[in-house]
């Protein structure tokens, strides 16, 4: 049977690949929830004016938001080799359920150990979600066809964000209404919940599906080149350390995690000390940003498969375009933010802008590393994820040591400034350097043979 037999006879619609999606989106919305609960709930919890809370300086602070980071670059690398070799299921298990058992101890742990203790438990919820973007990146690979990489890779990856909205949102209502420790109670009740679900419903790959039809598991397994069963490939460890398109995927998504977690830490100070912004509404308002992100993500996935399907760009070109405008458009707007006056609507609208347009690059540099080499997805997003999570680590101290005075707009305007020009200056070194085309050494079996080692024409995909 041809490809194109069987993608005429893609299964009519939503299959088991479908659900697997939802469950993947589900896991990073909770995961950036879990990750981010404390950007808002410090804000609560140093409240002078509130109960059973901290006296914490800014130091301590941007200690604790970035602690988070400290375990989570120590397995993003052996993350993708574990995906790789056991499947994404067990590793996002443990990863849900490790955070949410640690988010509902972490009031007490408050409590008891002061922040110290918060510290150990935020470094020990980074340890375990350093498997998080390899198992999905894993997980992509093996259960979503070609021509819906673009729409489906895009619903997958949107769910940090929309994790990242509704915790904004909601963490102030509920610090309002319950106190802070209840952001915590919530959150990991509900990873609780969705690790119980995903036992029972979640698979590795179509092959170990209980559920899938034989019509939908082959569809899925001719397209992505998958017929006659999985094979185990060697990881070619200096290959990719020595390719110069996939530094280049490397200084991309550093760039996007400076620029993105600067953002994220920091909106929650910046609405409160220069807007003047009261916690609850600081909420809805730091949730803006990525409600449009949300938005604005899936119409995009949906235009890179069309442009694809109707072959005006290549994949490599489609890619850099839509990286381009996730990068360049928040660049620009930054600056702008740079320098308008201390007004709520003004600099809302700005932020808006500037994260909503970022959604461009769900159909960017994400979705080339599995481009380049389907067969190691996994190791190659927790190399990139392990180099931008450093990053992470980094943004919130530099806008510590930057911000001299946090109701100052002219020192936001220098924390701005950095993040416009780290945007454009990885951003441009990814459009020189990157490429869709699937490399040579995608393929190299245990064994050490290289039946397929030739580097495959790039096309543009057709689901027609």
């Amino acid at each position: 049977m041809t490809v194109e037999e069987v993608i005429a006879k893609k299964p009519n619609g939503l299959g088991i690949r479908h659900l697997q999606v939802i469950m993947m989106f589900l896991a990073l919305l909770l995961a950036f929830s879990m990750r981010v609960n404390l950007s808002m709930g410090i804000v609560a919890m140093t409240d002078p004016d509130g109960e059973n809370t901290f006296d914490w300086s800014l130091s301590i602070q941007s200690m604790i938001l970035s602690s988070f980071f400290w375990g989570y670059i120590v397995l993003q690398i052996p993350g993708g080799v574990l995906a790789s070799r056991f499947g994404g299921k067990i590793l996002i298990l443990i990863c849900i359920g490790v955070n949410s058992l640690i988010t509902l101890l972490i009031p007490t742990a408050a409590r008891l150990g002061d922040w110290q203790m918060v510290c150990a438990c935020r470094v020990l919820q980074g340890l375990s979600q350093g498997f998080i973007y390899p198992s999905l990146h894993t997980l992509v690979a093996k259960w979503v066809p070609l021509e819906e990489k673009g729409r489906l890779g895009t619903v997958v990856y949107v769910g940090g964000q929309l994790g990242t909205a509704f915790q904004h949102i909601a963490a102030g209502f509920i610090a309002d209404l319950w106190g802070w420790p209840a952001i915590f109670y919530v959150t990991g009740t509900i990873g609780a919940i969705w690790t119980i679900v995903y036992i029972i419903i979640g698979s590795s790959s179509p092959q170990e599906s209980r559920f899938i039809t034989s019509e939908e598991r082959l569809y899925i397994q001719t397209s992505l080149g998958q017929i006659g069963g999985h094979k185990r490939y060697k990881t070619p460890w200096k290959a990719i350390f020595t390719s110069m398109p996939f530094i280049s995927l490397i200084i991309a998504h550093c760039g996007q995690n400076w620029g993105h977690w600067t953002l994220i830490t920091e909106i929650p100070s910046y609405m409160s000390k220069v807007l003047g912004v009261d916690i609850k509404h600081n909420g809805i308002i730091s949730a803006l940003p990525y409600l449009a992100l949300f938005v604005l993500s899936i119409p995009n996935g949906f235009v890179a498969d069309y442009i694809l399907k109707k072959k005006w760009l290549s994949i490599t070109a489609s890619r850099k375009l839509f990286n381009s405008i996730g990068a360049y458009g928040p660049a620009i707007a930054l600056i702008c933010l740079s320098y308008t006056p201390a007004d709520v609507v003004i600099a809302t609208s700005l932020l808006v802008v500037v994260v909503g347009i970022n959604a461009g690059h769900f159909a960017g540099y994400i979705l080339v590393h599995i481009d380049m080499a389907p067969n190691f997805a996994g190791q190659m997003m927790g190399i990139t994820n392990f180099f931008a999570n450093i990053i992470s680590l980094i943004t919130p101290l530099a806008a510590g040591a930057i911000l001299q005075d946090e109701s100052d707009p002219s020192e936001w305007r220098k924390v701005f400034y950095v993040s416009a020009g780290v945007y454009i200056l990885c951003n441009t070194i990814f459009v020189i350097f990157a490429t869709s085309e699937k490399q040579p050494w995608n393929e190299v079996e245990e064994n050490g043979n290289d039946p397929e080692s030739k580097i495959k024409p790039e096309k543009a995909v057709s689901s027609e």
